[in-house]
Formats: C-alpha cells, sequence, structure tokens
C-alpha cells in the first residue's frame, strides 16, 4: 500500500510520482531515499531549502506554497524499488483528489512511469490543466542534476 495524498483545497500545483521506493515506504515519507532529489530540485524551483528541514516541516511548506503530492498507484506487486518491476498495479483514485482542488492550475509527473499511467488516468479531462512531464527524481535516473533541474523549473513559470 502506497502513502496517503498530500493536499490542500487551495492546491495550485499537484505533483504525481509512480509509487514510493522500499526506502520511502519504510519510513512512512514520500521520496524518503536519502539520494532521491526530490526535494532539493523541488526546494530549488520554489527557492526554500525543503531537503533541510524535517519531513513534517516540508509537509506544511508544501501546503503552505499550494503544492499536492501523491502517487498514480496505490497499490503494486514489486521487488525493489525500481519503476520497471511494478506488477499489476492498482492506479489511485486521481479524479477524487482532483474535484477536491478546484484551484489547480498545474499537474507534474516526476518520470515516466507516473506520466504514462497517469495521463491514461487524466484522459480528456487532462485538457483543463497545464500538465509537465518531469525527469524522474530517483538517483537511477542517471540524468546531472542542473539538467533535470533546467525541466523542473517549468513547475515555477
Amino acid at each position: 500500500m502506497g502513502l496517503a495524498p498530500i493536499w490542500t483545497p487551495s492546491a495550485r500545483l499537484l505533483l504525481l510520482g509512480s509509487f514510493p521506493s522500499v526506502a520511502s515506504l519504510q519510513a512512512q515519507q514520500y521520496y524518503g531515499h536519502p539520494r532521491n532529489q526530490f526535494w532539493r530540485l523541488l526546494g530549488d524551483v520554489l527557492g526554500e531549502d525543503l531537503a533541510g528541514l524535517a519531513y513534517a516541516a516540508r509537509l506544511e511548506r508544501l501546503r503552505a506554497r499550494q503544492v499536492a503530492l501523491w502517487d498514480v498507484i496505490t497499490e503494486t506487486e514489486r521487488e525493489g524499488s525500481l519503476d520497471s518491476s511494478i506488477r499489476e498495479p492498482r492506479t489511485s483514485d486521481l479524479s477524487a483528489l482532483l474535484a477536491e482542488l478546484p484551484r489547480l492550475e498545474t499537474i507534474g509527473f516526476n518520470g515516466g512511469t507516473a506520466a504514462r499511467l497517469g495521463l491514461r488516468q487524466l484522459g480528456a479531462s487532462r485538457a483543463r490543466w497545464r500538465v509537465l512531464n518531469l525527469p524522474s527524481s530517483s538517483p537511477a535516473y542517471t540524468m546531472a542534476y542542473d539538467d533535470k533541474l533546467k525541466a523542473w523549473r517549468a513547475l515555477g513559470d
């Protein structure tokens, strides 16, 4: 079982990953693997040192900055943490969450698996929002940090 969504009704940005890593599930924290670059990337986009904060403070800052966070998969069979190992995914109820986010403007997918499954779930309704396919923040995705950040900066536009 994955993690519960982090959101506030005033959210204007929704970031969607695929499914938490083993380390994230053990810690019960989004992007809990110390080498995952999510908190650093998002912090650089927002101009805040999110990576330097305790987890509860990170979530507080997300809500204050009108950012929601979830995964496109609620449950799956997977050995290890790689998306390529995902088997029989049970997708999240994105439509229910989206109904709770009336101010939403942008949906960002963290990585290819999240984008592929998430776009399928959104269907034609995706035209209501600006949708960004972002390079994965995972350490397994070996793109240079500066190149990832360049793409992630589109969230700030």
